[in-house]
């Protein structure tokens, strides 16, 4: 008789080595996941909460923000108005888990499932965290930026430090490259060059300021716009980059703030773009490793009847016409459509065969989800993978609203093959990062003038930005680059819809 893994809901640390250990079995051994080591660490409500109010990162740099976080989460907890995750997961090597304590056996064994093997497997192998992530150094360069602001508080002064990391949170956004570049970020390698650029603080000024006419002249500068934009490296949409490289007052202290704040703004990259896969794949893995542990034995009925009960709750998802309805729930959309991949891969109609030829019958289920896994995220899995079949069994159509138009709200898009494209390409569209994010990207400067920033958004489908939130946001940026900044928002024909022209607040004497 196969042994089980625990008895009842009690666990101690042996009992988490045996879970790990059989949940590896399967992975490795009957799903060929590709996993980096796991590292288990047990924490408290409390720790997790914390957790919460640091972006879910096991060390932080200390600011008020997270603080007032953990304030605001830990009170909507104790007043019972809502629960903690059962894990958070970190994008590291080794890879850290973090389980709640007071979970039962059997949700332990979920969520190392999930976490220390789903999500694992998916950080290590999808291409845009081998392209924008360096899960060997994150920890250590956490470490440096905690211990980098801190020795900054001390020189500095909190105030002055935390003035500037105000205005580089709320530029996080946009202080991201999002097209890979010649060399791979290396984080350690980062933190051996920030010691470097303080024994050589002069160099850190781009001398393109050199330029600049001085005095009250008003000769124009000789520099042509071209030349000019060349050498400020325009139009740039990385504005924390920018404004690190190029700004002219900044300390050298504080563009290594910003170059911290950039560098865990990429870090997070590729997870706003992979929430769906992301989720589909532990969700998947999860399942997949609970049902063969229950079918070995490992595990008792009342036991995977508690693990039904979470599973379902995870990946419910309300219709249409529900209250609750918000949207798409990822974890539900995405182990919805790794479980359709597998009816396609093993068990195809006709309509699979016509829509995915190179999957269709192939037996291969694993094989062809780890490439998926590997190759895809939201916005192209989405528009290539999702079947006829599913958008049926989830009811999924198309909305029209045009508020330019008369005729109101008007289904355009139904379950037929034209409505079935239609569906598929919007609802791939909702997770193009490139399509629901700003387009904001620096484009000039006056240097022989004012030395004006200018920066133009690229207004899409009439998606103007918030007034009252772009003046908040454009007021951290002229804070930073010590002169007026103007926000033009155009659209696809260039003609100019809004402008928007912030100068800086004074700057404390300490600072100046």
């Amino acid at each position: 008789m196969t042994e089980r893994l625990f008895e009842g809901a009690d666990w101690d640390f042996h009992t988490l080595q045996r879970i790990t250990d059989a949940c590896e079995v399967v992975a490795l051994k009957d799903l060929g996941l590709d996993v980096y080591p796991n590292q288990i660490e047990v924490i408290t409500a409390e720790q997790m909460l914390d957790a919460y109010s640091s972006v879910g990162m096991p060390l932080f740099y200390k600011h008020w923000s997270f603080g007032k976080q953990f304030a605001y989460h830990e009170a909507s907890y104790r007043k019972g108005l809502m629960g903690l995750a059962y894990e958070i997961v970190i994008n590291s090597s080794p890879c850290i888990s973090y389980l709640m304590e007071e979970n039962t056996a059997t949700m332990q064994t979920l969520v190392i499932a999930h976490a220390a093997f789903g999500h694992n497997h998916f950080f290590k192998n999808n291409y845009l965290f081998k392209q924008w992530t360096d899960a060997d150094g994150i920890l250590d360069y956490l470490d440096f930026a905690k211990n980098y602001v801190m020795q900054c508080e001390e020189r500095y002064g909190r105030i002055e430090v935390e003035r500037t990391l105000d205005a580089a949170h709320a530029l996080m956004s946009h202080g991201i490259d999002r097209y890979p570049g010649k060399k791979k970020l290396d984080l350690r390698e980062e933190e051996k060059r920030a010691g470097r650029r303080r024994q050589h603080e002069e160099e850190v000024f781009n001398d393109l300021w050199r330029t600049v006419p001085k005095g009250a002249s008003k000769t124009r500068s000789a520099i042509s716009l071209e030349r000019r934009r060349k050498l400020l490296g325009l139009p740039q949409e990385n504005l924390l980059y920018f404004l690190e490289k190029s700004a002219p007052r900044l300390a050298p202290w504080q563009r290594e703030l910003l170059r911290i704040v950039r560098h865990i703004a990429q870090y997070f990259y590729p997870q706003s773009q992979t929430k769906v896969m992301n989720e589909g794949t532990a969700t998947y893995v999860h399942y997949r490793i609970m049902t063969q542990l229950h079918q070995q034995g490992r595990i008792s009925d009342g036991n995977f009847l508690e693990f039904l009960g979470s599973h379902t709750n995870v990946v419910f998802q309300p219709e249409f016409d529900d209250p609750r309805f918000s949207g798409f729930n990822p974890y539900a959309l995405g182990f919805a459509m790794m479980q359709d991949i597998e009816r396609i891969v093993t068990s195809p109609e006709d309509e699979d065969r016509e829509w995915f030829p190179d999957i269709a019958g192939k037996n291969d289920v694993m094989g062809v989800l780890r490439d998926v896994w590997a190759n895809y995220r939201d916005e192209s899995f989405i528009g290539q993978f999702l079947s006829p079949k599913l958008m049926r069994q989830l009811r999924m159509f198309h909305l029209h609203d045009d508020p330019e138009e008369r005729a109101g709200i008007r289904v355009d898009a139904i379950h037929d093959e034209r409505g079935f494209r239609r569906v598929r390409r919007e609802l791939a569209r909702q997770h193009d990062v490139g399509y629901i994010d700003a387009n904001i990207e620096v484009v000039d400067v006056d240097l022989s003038g004012d030395r004006r920033l200018i920066l133009h958004h690229h207004v899409i489908k009439g998606a103007q930005l918030n007034e009252t939130d772009a003046k908040r946001v454009l007021q951290h940026l002229a804070d930073l680059w010590t002169y007026d900044v103007a926000l033009i928002e155009v659209d696809s024909n260039n003609k100019v819809l809004r402008e928007y022209v912030v100068s800086p607040r004074p700057i404390p004497a300490a600072v100046a």
